[in-house]
């Protein structure tokens, strides 16, 4: 079986989306800093396995500026979004907090969408779950993740994959 899904990769400046991206599709980590401007489009395909057998989601992920913050509720971009990846950095508590603010927002203004909230950099540090205002956001969708160490990033995509294709 196969289904493809346009997937939001949000969250502000320098938290690790395009990492994030490239780790998944390229095995890759590159620490160099390169801003995206606008946005940028990728595909990938990933296998699942799913209750009904195996599946093959084809993913189109659009990795978003950070500049955008809560103006990209107004853009075309979020047109035909299947679900959202909102990233946050570790180390920098302020994009944990506005993760949460903008998945919150994209269920509110795009319902019945998938979204999943990732906390990156975690070979920086591992913050405390249990102490963050999840902003009605389940526990279960908030994931850890480390573009540079490779660690949960699979998961993630795997993760708004299956809860793209279950709400189909």
């Amino acid at each position: 079986m196969k289904f493809s899904a346009k997937v939001m990769l949000m969250g502000d400046i320098g938290v690790g989306k395009s990492s994030l991206a490239k780790r998944l599709m390229f095995d890759a980590f590159d620490a160099d800093y390169k801003t995206t401007i606008g946005v940028d489009i990728l595909t990938h395909q990933l296998t699942l396995s799913a209750e009904a057998g195996p599946l093959t989601a084809n993913l189109l992920l659009w990795d978003t500026d950070g500049d955008f913050g809560q103006h990209i509720f107004k853009s075309v971009y979020l047109a035909g979004a299947s679900g959202a990846l909102v990233v946050a950095d570790a180390s920098r508590p302020s994009t944990i907090d506005r993760m949460f603010d903008l998945a919150a927002d994209f269920l509110a203004r795009i319902p019945g969408r998938s979204v999943r909230a990732v906390v990156n950099k975690t070979d920086i540090i591992v913050p405390d779950l249990t102490k963050l205002d999840l902003r009605g956001i389940p526990s279960e969708h908030v994931l850890l993740s480390s573009a540079k160490t490779g660690e949960g990033v699979t998961a993630a995509f795997d993760a708004i994959a299956m809860d793209i294709w279950r709400r189909r």
